[in-house]
């Protein structure tokens, strides 16, 4: 039997709020009530934006929750080799290429589709030749992007299976050619994720809605790396009484602010797992 393990892994650009506790109560209670193991991973990989008070922050608002992690906590500032390593392979095979656009030439592209995350890459540096791939790779920033006719060619079909059992088919053609490394930071989000969940055992990851669009493209950057492949549980979002989702740019309440204001935790948690939340918050 698998032995079941769950992560958070929050991205320390700011303090967590009540929607990020809410996504680590979802992770932390999967595992713990079934014998398993809940994990930490701080994705800090953004270096603009991450912090280290921030780190310091979400350590403190989590065990003001009671949500203790097992062993520990991984950084994915100290694993740029591994994703690398990862980033190497995939351009060996022919299934990367250097692209030199910026989001304006994307977002003004009259050939650029919408996918999930808004604009798809319309593949303009896809077929550019080598001579001037490396002329220009020399001379301009530039970011990794995953190309996503072949690679899905390479790896065939692809199922994701939920937390109910149902086996769902991987659908990532519709993310276009999606970033792997960008120009500033020397990953993404969907390469580091789908490295760390392999190499932390992740056997279920736990996560917001918000994601779910997400699972298809690291459905299929497991099986291009041969890795395992978690089962996904995407659980509800909260939002305010009028359908916003809570987030970091709308103002969300943050928990150091609830502790400031003398919230007790346990009644918070106990109330979060009864699925009741402060100031009419709900789930989406």
């Amino acid at each position: 039997m698998t032995e079941i393990a769950t992560r958070f892994a929050p991205s320390p650009t700011g303090r967590l709020h009540l929607g990020h506790a809410w996504s680590a109560l979802c992770a932390h209670d999967f595992a713990t009530a079934r014998g398993g193991h809940f994990l930490l991973r701080i994705e800090d990989i953004d270096p603009g934006r991450a912090r280290p008070e921030h780190v310091s922050g979400i350590i403190e608002d989590l065990l003001w929750l009671g949500l203790d992690w097992e062993g520990e906590i991984v950084f994915q500032s100290e694993r740029t080799a591994l994703y690398a390593m990862a980033l190497e392979d995939l351009k060996r095979r022919g299934l990367a290429y250097p692209c030199f656009c910026t989001r304006k030439d994307i977002a003004a592209s009259a050939s650029a589709p919408h996918g999930p995350d808004g604009p798809v890459y319309p593949g303009t540096c896809r077929s550019l030749d080598p001579e001037t791939r490396m002329r220009r790779m020399a001379a301009e920033p530039h970011c990794w992007r995953l190309a996503m006719a072949p690679a899905i060619d390479e790896a065939g079909p692809l199922l994701w299976i939920d937390g109910d059992g149902a086996a769902h088919p991987a659908s990532p053609a519709a993310h276009g050619d999606v970033v792997l490394a960008r120009k500033d930071a020397p990953v993404s989000y969907h390469l580091a994720v789908t490295i760390d969940d392999a190499a932390q055992a992740i056997s279920h990851v736990v996560r917001g809605r918000d994601l779910l669009e997400a699972t298809h493209v690291h459905r299929l950057l497991q099986a291009l790396l041969d890795l395992p492949t978690p089962v996904y549980i995407h659980h509800p979002l909260l939002g305010t009484a009028s359908g916003e989702r809570l987030a970091k740019r709308n103002g969300a309440p943050a928990i150091a602010d609830l502790r400031a204001g003398g919230t007790d935790a346990a009644a918070l948690v106990e109330a979060m797992r009864a699925g009741r939340f402060p100031d009419d918050y709900r789930m989406l």
